[in-house]
């Protein structure tokens, strides 16, 4: 009778992402009797062997290639365009280890110049797009992002505070983090206080706490004025990397954060469909919320310092995921990786290449790219789940 009664008790929800999704059958977490424990359960979910998602017909190797393709072109351009422009197949034959590729001075730009910044390009687009997916997963809000959070914002006073106390550089990082970390929960916490998880109630939180993290980095600026150079280029967002030190430094906290939001893809998409649904699912909310909400701000913690202040990354590329690709996450955070370093990869090589020999930040040709992009969020705001 209990069997048949979860059972019953999945296959009577909805989606409310669209008209008439049927749930899978419900977990066996719901069903009497059942103790089994298993790593899924005990990060507060189902097993993945039992679907809990919307089962929806969610087809990634397409996707997944085209993200790929995208990727790897960008990694290309940005390998070989510059103010010394490389020839494409000698760096393809540098890389592989063939003869006939590029001379000494050439194989010293590609590997310890041009590959390093591409490669920390990739990885701080990657995870600022991931950290975007994810916080608008958690907080079901179209708009949710590590800049307009104040995660940045938060995430760079904690980098500042490293830089400007003069700590080791490997310290910039974690401060990072736990900046981000206490900025997205006050921004959580101030907005579902006004107005619930609104729109505008945790966008104006946002831009709220990061005035008062601007106002605090600051002042810790105008009492240290020898690292007000560094951190002020830092802030409008760079690249500038010579050698894999920033890389090595980076990958750690970027490949984790990736691979714990990109594991929470099925469970992301349980959240649409509301605390009360997804908790009699056998999904355990608030423990899901705060490991992704903790990864998501992990990400933008370690890119943002190593690339200080680099906005709209987490708008841009899953909205464009969503209207092209469709509404899960499973598909969406993926492929949010891909789109999301090479989106940077080619944010890069424009700040680069438009006023050569100089070089514009990096925040500035995105900053150029996100405004305009708000307005085609607004218009289809209507449509999110």
């Amino acid at each position: 009778m209990g069997r048949a009664h979860g059972r019953a008790r999945g296959e009577g929800l909805r989606d409310r992402s669209g008209p008439g999704v049927p749930l899978g059958a419900s977990c066996r977490r719901l069903r009497p009797g059942h103790r089994r424990r298993d790593p899924i359960r005990r990060a507060g979910a189902c097993r993945l062997s039992e679907p809990v998602a919307p089962v929806l017909p969610v087809r990634r190797r397409g996707p997944l290639a085209v993200g790929a393709v995208v990727l790897l072109a960008a990694v290309l351009l940005g390998l070989t365009l510059g103010p010394a422009g490389l020839d494409p197949s000698k760096v393809l034959r540098s890389m592989v280890g063939l003869s006939g590729g590029l001379d000494a001075t050439g194989q010293t730009i590609l590997f310890e110049i041009r590959l390093p910044r591409v490669v920390l390009g990739a990885l701080v687009g990657a995870s600022l797009a991931l950290a975007g997916a994810a916080y608008q997963g958690v907080f079901r809000n179209p708009l949710a992002d590590p800049y307009l959070l104040g995660v940045a914002a938060g995430a760079g006073l904690g980098a500042t505070l490293a830089l400007a106390g003069g700590l080791p550089r490997i310290w910039i990082a974690p401060l990072a983090f736990v900046g981000g970390l206490a900025a997205v929960g006050v921004t959580y916490l101030l907005g579902r206080s006004v107005g619930g998880r609104t729109t505008t109630s945790l966008i104006l939180a946002g831009v709220a706490v990061s005035a008062f993290a601007t106002a605090a980095q600051t002042f810790l600026l105008q009492r240290r004025v020898e690292v007000l150079r560094e951190v002020y280029s830092w802030i409008l967002g760079r690249l500038t990397t010579v050698g894999w030190g920033e890389v090595v430094g980076v990958a750690p906290y970027a490949l984790v954060a990736g691979a714990v939001v990109i594991g929470s893809g099925r469970l992301l998409d349980v959240l649409r469909l509301g605390d009360e649904e997804a908790a009699s699912l056998g999904v355990r909310v608030d423990r899901v919320r705060l490991a992704v909400v903790a990864a998501a701000t992990l990400a933008t913690g370690a890119a943002v310092s190593v690339s200080g202040l680099i906005g709209f990354v987490g708008i841009i590329v899953p909205h464009t995921i969503r209207l092209v690709f469709g509404w899960s996450y499973r598909v969406i955070v993926p492929l949010s990786a891909l789109f999301g370093a090479g989106f940077l990869v080619f944010a890069d090589l424009m700040a680069r290449t438009l006023i050569s020999p100089a070089e514009l930040p990096i925040g500035v040709v995105t900053a150029f790219l996100g405004a305009p992009f708000f307005v085609l969020v607004l218009r289809t705001m209507g449509r999110s789940p």
